[in-house]
């Protein structure tokens, strides 16, 4: 599998990114005769140039309809019309619809009504729609993120003064892990969090992958506190164990009824938790009571925390972060004379999905042992 890494380490813009997919590989005749295409009149270049001694690449766009309003009906129309892959186009306005969708929460009016000031430009349709044809040029099929840089201070917009995050993009990226360091100036765009967010399937560090190539993208303005610039890194998935940052949320109780403690696992489970589990501990006074450990991705933190607390009687959680380590596994389906079931494959390793034999004993009257008896037989079977 393909996997494009973004590193946001001095945040993210839709032009950034179109410059560091094409300094990692994609063609630039490509992008520009594509967008040449969608946007008449419009002039496209790329640039190498340097950001505090990195060696990137600045991507431009020109033209007379630079500052042109457009509604996202327009947009998604000339998407379509567009001499573009299936997977661009669908890429393309799945990023549209959700900047429109957060537009219209900040700015409070119809999804259909919002037009899109700077966002809806033809530099911006650009970055959007170049950088899904830059991605699907490299064959990238997995897309993730670093936790992103939005940078501080203020931005000068349309709508006047505007803190850093911007609205819109403090509205796209709740739930994913963000700081601000370096310069006072806004280093994070609306296009480039709604690019990050849309198509990005996981934010924290690198994924396991082998590592093929990396590109740079410029963005406009070269400080003095770090390199500003995106960094993509393009590599296959590899089959080595993948350590990942997760967050460990961690409560004690002791008057809580079995039944109200398993009805807590089944929310923390069904809003994303890794792990739920529970340990006995003897708490002060030689209190018998229960220790609840839930593993979380770092964006998830904060939500399972307060459904911890909700749903429990703690007054307090505590919280770490700790690195995990999984093997890379895969899934393979089986036949077995109950239906199908899914095994989880991992090196010499298998095992059959929980979810999918109990299901098959519920409709069948078999004991649950049977069918993950029946499963393994048929991989073996299927195996040999």
């Amino acid at each position: 599998m393909k996997i494009c890494y973004l590193d946001a380490f001095s945040g993210i813009s839709g032009d950034m990114l179109v410059g560091a997919l094409v300094d990692a590989g994609a063609s630039s005749d490509a992008v520009i005769q594509a967008l040449t295409s969608l946007v008449p009149g419009a002039a496209f270049r790329f640039e190498k140039t340097k950001r505090r001694g990195i060696g990137a690449t600045k991507f431009y766009v020109s033209g007379s309809e630079t500052k042109k309003h457009r509604h996202l009906p327009h947009i998604l129309e000339m998407i379509q019309k567009a001499d573009l892959a299936e997977r661009v186009k669908r890429d393309a306005a799945a990023v549209f619809t959700r900047l429109a969708e957060v537009e219209a929460a900040v700015h409070q009016v119809p999804v259909e009504h919002v037009h899109f000031h700077e966002v809806g430009a033809v530099d911006s349709i650009a970055d959007i729609v170049g950088a899904c044809l830059a991605l699907n040029l490299l064959g990238v099929e997995e897309i993730h993120c670093s936790p992103i840089n939005t940078g501080s201070g203020t931005v000068s917009t349309e709508h006047g003064i505007m803190p850093v995050p911007a609205p819109a993009t403090a509205a796209l990226l709740a739930g994913k892990p963000i700081y601000a360091r370096g310069p006072q100036a806004e280093l994070t765009t609306p296009t480039g969090a709604a690019l990050a967010v849309t198509l990005a399937v996981r934010f924290g560090p690198p994924p396991a992958m082998t590592l093929g190539s990396t590109g740079y993208g410029a963005g406009s303005l070269d400080f003095t506190e770090h390199a500003n610039v995106l960094r993509v890194m393009l590599g296959e998935g590899s089959g080595a164990t993948e350590a990942t940052v997760v967050s460990i949320i961690e409560a004690n109780v002791d008057d809580l009824s079995p039944q109200v403690l398993a009805y807590a696992m089944e929310r923390l489970s069904e809003a994303g938790a890794l792990d739920v589990s529970f340990s006995p501990l003897f708490m002060k006074k030689n209190r018998p009571g229960t220790l609840v450990r839930v593993i979380a991705r770092p964006e998830d933190q904060e939500n399972l925390a307060q459904i911890l607390m909700a749903e429990t009687s703690t007054l307090g959680v505590r919280i770490y972060s700790a690195e995990r380590r999984c093997q890379a596994r895969r899934f393979v389906e089986v036949e077995t004379r109950y239906g199908r079931v899914r095994m989880k494959i991992s090196g010499a390793a298998f095992a059959p999905e929980y979810e999918d034999c109990r299901r098959l004993a519920q409709e069948s009257g078999v004991p649950l042992k049977e069918i993950l008896m029946e499963a393994n037989l048929a991989y073996r079977k299927m195996q040999s």
